[in-house]
């Protein structure tokens, strides 16, 4: 099932998205209830699916994007903070600051959380506390993260945290491909099986430490190939079986 978030007769709503129609709910993170209003693609415009209270990142999560950077395998999940005002969804402009000189894209899978889970005791809550998945750009100013050292400045811009286009709730995260395209050339091309740390382990990691509400957002991670972004270029990460989460880049 694949579930949006939608801007409609000046509202925001969510929906079931079935061919071409939407089924509007009144809330993905309660039991599932039609309002029945039914809409067509053609007459929203399809927002990022949450906007969470935060995103929680994870770096280097790549077995073969270690290898790349010659870099150990890191012993524990390695974590950053993306605020909810990076946020924005499919079609949506990526801004290049002015203060940065050479941003990237990382193309990532995402879990959504669908409701407050904090120290787990076992993986089946870990699983009842996911919505589902969608796609992710974790646009950084590599040059900024260089220059502090840690890596906020460099991650948090406005337009830096693409998200969407719809949570898909029925798949296996284990096993997705996931590419990165720029101006339709393949960048990045992975699969999840060489994620370091699954989506499972994560979950059950960041919720030992923080309490994540519903649609908070785990970005678990880039393969390798990440690269430079320009103005005009346009950036597609596609997930199998997910999506495929399109934008453009322009300059401040």
């Amino acid at each position: 099932m694949k579930i949006g978030r939608f801007l409609v007769e000046n509202k925001v709503i969510y929906g079931i998205i079935k061919n071409s129609e939407i089924f509007e709910i009144k809330s993905p993170f309660e039991k599932l209830e039609l309002t029945g209003k039914i809409y067509s693609l053609e007459e929203v415009k399809v927002l990022s699916p949450v906007l969470p209270s935060k995103i929680i990142a994870v770096g280097l999560n790549y077995k073969n994007h270690a290898e790349e950077l010659k870099m150990k395998l890191p012993e524990e999940p390695i974590l950053f903070l993306k605020p909810s005002s990076a946020v924005i969804g499919p079609e949506e402009d990526i801004i290049l600051p002015p203060e940065s000189k050479e941003v990237h894209y990382e193309g990532e899978l995402a879990v959504v959380i669908g409701k407050n889970i904090y120290r787990p005791n076992n993986f089946k809550k870990v699983e009842e506390a996911i919505l589902g998945y969608t796609c992710f750009n974790d646009v950084t100013a590599r040059d900024l993260q260089r220059k502090d050292g840690q890596w906020t400045r460099s991650k948090s811009f406005n337009t830096f945290a693409p998200i969407g286009p719809f949570i898909e709730t029925e798949v296996d995260p284990n096993n997705l491909k996931i590419e990165t395209k720029v101006n339709g050339k393949i960048k990045q091309s992975s699969s999840t099986k060489e994620l370091i740390f699954d989506v499972f382990y994560l979950v059950k990691f960041i919720s030992n430490i923080m309490t994540l509400y519903p649609g908070d957002v785990i970005a678990t991670g880039t393969p390798p190939g990440v690269g430079e972004l320009k103005e005009g270029d346009i950036v597609e990460i596609s997930i199998e079986n997910v999506g495929v989460l399109k934008n453009f880049v322009k300059r401040f």
